[in-house]
């Protein structure tokens, strides 16, 4: 069962959390980040993306941006924009997003369950990416990205946290400059911490990633390293996450970008996609897929309906996503891309973005065709880490993102 515990946030003033609230550090570049948080000394960016205040071209893997980070964490908490909840709490994080609303808890999770698969899992992970969140969580000693999971519902705890809501007033209420909501209640009141605590420990049997796996990796390899009993309670055996029920969440499609067709001329790459696909020309207008195992083709100004053939791929939790359909039908097949992690001929374009970006890449002649999916579905995600396999790279995308900042976990 899932071993959840409240912490003391180390959080905004009210009034400057709109300030202080950044997009997560790996959805944006560091010109980016610059271009955001300029002229705003509260933006969490300084920590996030601290590379920000050093000289452009800094390395940002270098010693010197984990110790700016360091500093610039100290310096929001000396200056007082940042202080640290006067008791451990849980804390309950709405978003909405196109009116669409979501509400996870934010907590910290066990890296005990972690390491057994309580929580589970359902991609691989790079080493140098979890290198560079081992080096900022050890710099700055906090974890300052939030993991990203989800759970089948429990009505109890549903109930619980609407009746939260409605009863009490929020810290933070905001609408950031993309036009999500952000609201913030603090639970620190001893009698439904402990019912919280104790829902999870007996009616939540496992938790998913979602999103967040580097994150949660290295959370657990600066334990480890730490050589601390991973069973005490102490702060660095947990990690940050904000927990969704499954039926709240929605994933968008990640698409898929490359450069060329692998020598291929128009009508004999279309041509051998028929051996697979059922191949419709849409014309100029684009069209989202409408369902599992259709995927939209742009093409040489062009719009292409494609059906996955019955017969033409696996039913195992991995065989039959859309992803892998894609990438042994089409990818690898005609354009010989076998290893998408590492080629550089594909890119990835997330949902949120619009078939349009899809266009503007094709059309620029950047790229020469792009492939949009219908989305995974969660029961999907939740049927792969089930069965112990990982999906492909780059297979889900959600949305709207926690905001970094708002809630940090110091260890």
């Amino acid at each position: 069962m899932a071993i959840i515990k409240p912490f003391r946030a180390l959080r905004p003033q009210p009034a400057l959390a709109k300030e202080v609230a950044a997009r997560p550090y790996d959805v944006l570049n560091s010109k980016e980040a610059a271009e955001e948080a300029a002229g705003n000394p509260y933006s969490f960016y300084h920590v996030s993306k601290s590379e920000i205040d050093l000289p452009e071209g800094t390395d940002i893997h270098s010693a010197p941006v984990y110790a700016k980070a360091a500093e610039n964490l100290q310096k929001l908490q000396a200056e007082g924009t940042l202080f640290a909840e006067a008791s451990p709490a849980y804390y309950i994080y709405k978003l909405v997003m196109d009116g669409r609303s979501q509400t996870g808890l934010v907590c910290a999770s066990s890296i005990d369950d972690y390491n057994k698969g309580i929580i589970k899992k359902h991609e691989f992970t790079r080493p140098e990416k979890e290198q560079d969140r081992i080096n900022h969580i050890t710099a700055t000693k906090a974890q300052t990205g939030n993991v990203f999971l989800a759970y089948n519902d429990v009505p109890e705890l549903n109930a619980l946290i609407s009746h939260w809501q409605e009863h009490n007033a929020p810290v933070y209420d905001f609408v950031a400059s993309d036009g999500i909501s952000h609201t913030i209640w603090v639970v620190a009141e001893t009698a439904a911490v402990e019912e919280i605590t104790h829902r999870f420990a007996t009616q939540v049997p496992a938790t998913y990633i979602a999103d967040g796996h580097h994150r949660a990796a290295s959370a657990a390899l600066v334990q480890k390293a730490s050589g601390a009993d991973v069973t005490a309670d102490q702060p660095i055996n947990f990690f940050l996450t904000t927990i969704f029920p499954a039926s709240q969440l929605a994933i968008l499609d990640y698409n898929r970008v490359v450069k060329d067709l692998n020598g291929h001329s128009k009508a004999d790459f279309i041509s051998r996609l028929e051996y697979d696909f059922i191949v419709e020309a849409i014309g100029h207008h684009e069209q989202k897929p409408s369902m599992l195992h259709e995927f939209s083709m742009y093409l040489d100004h062009t719009w292409y309906r494609l059906v996955a053939r019955e017969g033409t791929y696996t039913t195992d939790p991995i065989g039959v996503l859309d992803v892998t359909i894609l990438q042994n039908n089409v990818l690898d097949k005609h354009l010989g891309i076998q290893d998408p992690r590492t080629d550089k001929r594909i890119d990835f374009v997330g949902g949120i973005r619009g078939l349009g970006e899809l266009v503007k890449r094709v059309d620029s002649g950047e790229m020469a065709v792009a492939f949009a999916l219908y989305p995974v579905t969660i029961q999907q995600l939740f049927d792969i880490a089930d069965s112990g396999n990982v999906m492909p790279p780059k297979s889900t995308w959600f949305e709207p993102k926690l905001r970094d900042g708002l809630l940090t976990h110091t260890i």
